[in-house]
C-alpha cells in the first residue's frame, strides 16, 4: 500500500514537472520549425533554426535591444539592492517610536494596484522631460516595498551580537553595512538579486506606455512587437523568445543556490 502511494505520489510529481516544463520545450522546438509547422501542430525539432535566427538579427537591432534590456535590468536591480537593503536594514537595526507605524504604511501601499498610478507617473516623468529615458523605466521600482519588507525579516537573522563587536572595535554604521551586514547576508543578496533580475528584464506594461522610439525598446517590447504583425512568423517569435529567456535561465542557474538559502532566510 505504501508503495503504491510512493508510486502515485512520484507519477504526480512527474505530471507536473511535465506540465511546468512544456511550455519551454514547445518553445525550443518551434524555435527550430517554420510557421506552418507550428501552426500545424507540429513537435518535433525541424530544421528552420538557422534561418528563423537570420531573420531575427535581419529584422531587429539586436544589440541595441539586448542592451537596453541588460541595461535596466543590470542598473535597475544593483539600485534597488542598495535602497531596499538600506531600507530594511534600518528598519530592523534602528528603533523609534514611529518605525512600525511608517512601516505598517509601506505596507498598506502594496495593496495599490501599478495601473493606478501609471497615469500620476507617466504626468510625473512627461513634466520632469523624462519620457522615453532609462530614467524613466528604472526609478519607479528602485524604492520596492516589497524588497524593503523582504530585506528587513531577513535582517531579523541577523547575529547583532556582529554589530555590537563591530561598533566596540570602532567601525562606523556604513562600515558595519558595507563589511559586515552584506557579506553576511549574501544569500539573501542573491535571491533578491535573481528577483529583482527577473522583474526589470520582463517589465512590459510600464516600458510600453514609456518608451516611444525603436532605438529605446527592450527585448520583451520587441517580442510583443513581432508577435502584432498581421501574419506572426511564429518561428521568428519563437527564436526571439529563446533568446529573450536565456538571460534569465542564466542569472538563476548561477545563484540557484543562494537563491534557496535567501528564500529560507538563511544567514552564513
Amino acid at each position: 500500500m505504501n508503495r503504491l502511494i510512493s508510486l502515485l505520489a512520484q507519477a504526480g510529481l512527474w505530471l507536473a514537472a511535465f506540465i511546468s516544463v512544456f511550455p519551454f520545450l514547445w518553445m525550443i522546438t518551434g524555435a527550430t520549425n517554420t510557421a506552418n509547422d507550428i501552426t500545424g501542430g507540429r513537435f518535433l525539432p525541424g530544421t528552420n533554426l538557422l534561418p528563423n535566427i537570420a531573420k531575427f538579427f535581419e529584422l531587429v537591432d539586436a544589440g541595441q535591444v539586448f542592451f537596453n534590456s541588460f541595461f535596466v535590468a543590470i542598473t535597475g536591480t544593483a539600485l534597488t539592492l542598495i535602497v531596499s537593503s538600506l531600507a530594511g536594514y534600518g528598519f530592523e537595526i534602528f528603533a523609534s517610536k514611529t518605525r512600525d507605524r511608517v512601516f505598517a504604511g509601506l505596507l498598506l501601499l502594496l495593496s495599490v494596484p501599478f495601473a493606478a498610478m501609471m497615469i500620476p507617473l507617466f504626468v510625473m516623468f512627461s513634466s520632469a522631460g523624462l519620457i522615453n529615458s532609462y530614467i524613466a523605466m528604472i526609478a519607479p521600482g528602485i524604492a520596492s516595498i516589497f524588497m524593503i519588507f523582504y530585506f528587513r525579516q531577513n535582517t531579523k537573522s541577523f547575529p547583532h551580537e556582529l554589530r555590537d563587536a563591530a561598533k566596540l572595535d570602532g567601525l562606523k554604521e556604513w562600515q558595519i553595512f558595507w563589511f559586515i551586514y552584506i557579506p553576511v547576508m549574501r544569500s539573501t543578496y542573491a535571491a533578491a538579486m535573481i528577483i529583482l533580475f527577473m522583474t526589470n528584464w520582463n517589465a512590459y506594461l510600464w516600458p510600453l506606455i514609456v518608451l516611444q522610439t525603436n532605438d529605446m525598446k527592450t527585448i520583451t517590447l520587441t517580442v510583443a512587437s513581432l508577435a502584432t504583425a498581421y501574419t506572426p512568423d511564429y518561428g521568428l517569435i519563437m527564436i526571439a523568445n529563446v533568446l529573450a529567456t536565456l538571460p534569465t535561465i542564466l542569472v538563476f542557474f548561477l545563484l540557484q543556490r543562494r537563491f534557496v538559502e535567501g528564500m529560507l532566510g538563511g544567514v552564513k
